[in-house]
């Protein structure tokens, strides 16, 4: 396994982080606890849930993936192994079907400290390693939202936001504090806001990447590393596309776009192009098409970690090798080539 630092903290992180978010929906307890069972065991010690988790939200199962998590750590033993990272629940009238947290979840520091309180409890543990918010309060692009609108109201404003992290921080229950889904504007006002007024500094930021949505590059990788806000990409298979199984209009049982319908910015009719460019192109060179994706953004200066999520043991293991795949310049020209060609098309 290869380790960098989380941020300007002292934490090394795996490469790849483990993704929890099908565990209580596409996943058991028992299968996921053999999940975390043989990602520790291959040197994977970061760990990436939520509260709303597991995905697609439902009152039903909201904190499941947390409690499993708890579970594993009350079983095992083995919480100081594990670098974890959770998130509180954005603004709910951002994203459908968050009506069921909190009445409909808002980034005020009441709501921040019963979230904490709540996942702490669930995740049976005194303190998260990685507290990140999971999208903004106010109204911006992120979700694959283009066309910027302005709004005046934008709500909770980042300083209280930032001032109840910096709290919990204070109080031993938060280490590090990151953002998910930002814009590049948001993260310069968490850091002017921190510098401001003697607050923690975020040290990460988790948003989209993968070979159909680099939009990561354009205004937030020079941040990244200038900021040492470091890149936990997430969807770094765009859902599965990019292993190619979506191909000519198969729908796999139990396969995540197969069961749910919330993910259609990946079955456009551009990302079947490029996938199928992007498969042909790992074919030519002796590639697993889904391990030369992740290989990819493996290999990105800005990324920090890695998030992979996967539904069996055949997957994972497959996902976690791709940390041996060192891509050759023929590879990554062609890559390159494929995105001047088909230029984001899942953004």
């Amino acid at each position: 396994m290869q380790y960098r630092k989380l941020g300007n903290t002292e934490l090394d992180v795996s490469l790849i982080c483990l993704g929890t978010m099908t565990w209580g929906e596409q996943n058991t307890q028992a299968q996921a606890f053999a999940q975390m069972d043989y990602a520790l065991e291959r040197g994977v010690n970061f760990w990436d849930t939520a509260e709303m988790y597991p995905v697609p939200p439902r009152a039903a199962t909201q904190g499941r993936t947390e409690e499993i998590i708890g579970a594993w750590f009350a079983k095992t033993g083995r919480r100081r192994q594990v670098v974890l990272a959770t998130k509180v629940t954005g603004r709910g009238d951002q994203n459908t079907g968050m009506a069921h947290v909190r009445d409909g979840p808002r980034l005020t520091r009441s709501q921040i400290f019963a979230a904490v309180e709540d996942s702490l409890s669930r995740l049976q543990t005194d303190y998260i390693d990685l507290y990140q918010v999971h999208w903004p309060e106010r109204r911006t692009n992120f979700f694959g939202n283009l066309g910027y609108r302005h709004f005046d109201d934008d709500g909770v404003a980042i300083g209280e936001t930032l001032q109840a992290l910096g709290d919990l921080v204070q109080q031993g229950k938060v280490r590090y504090i990151g953002v998910s889904n930002e814009t590049p504007w948001g993260v310069m006002e968490y850091l002017r806001l921190a510098e401001r007024g003697g607050l923690p500094a975020i040290v990460s930021i988790q948003n989209p990447y993968n070979l159909l949505n680099r939009t990561f590059e354009v205004g937030l990788a020079e941040m990244a590393i200038r900021e040492r806000v470091g890149l936990l990409a997430y969807s770094p298979l765009g859902f599965g596309v990019l292993s190619g199984k979506y191909l000519n209009g198969a729908r796999p049982e139990g396969a995540r776009l197969t069961l749910f319908d919330r993910f259609t910015r990946y079955l456009g009719e551009s990302v079947v192009a490029a996938t199928r460019a992007y498969v042909d192109l790992a074919t030519a060179h002796g590639l697993d098409p889904a391990q030369m994706a992740l290989a990819f953004v493996n290999s990105r200066q800005f990324t920090t970690a890695n998030i992979i999520g996967a539904t069996d043991m055949e997957q994972l293991r497959s996902n976690i090798d791709s940390i041996n795949l060192s891509l050759s310049k023929d590879v990554l020209d062609g890559i390159n080539a494929i995105h001047r060609r088909y230029s984001n098309p899942a953004p």
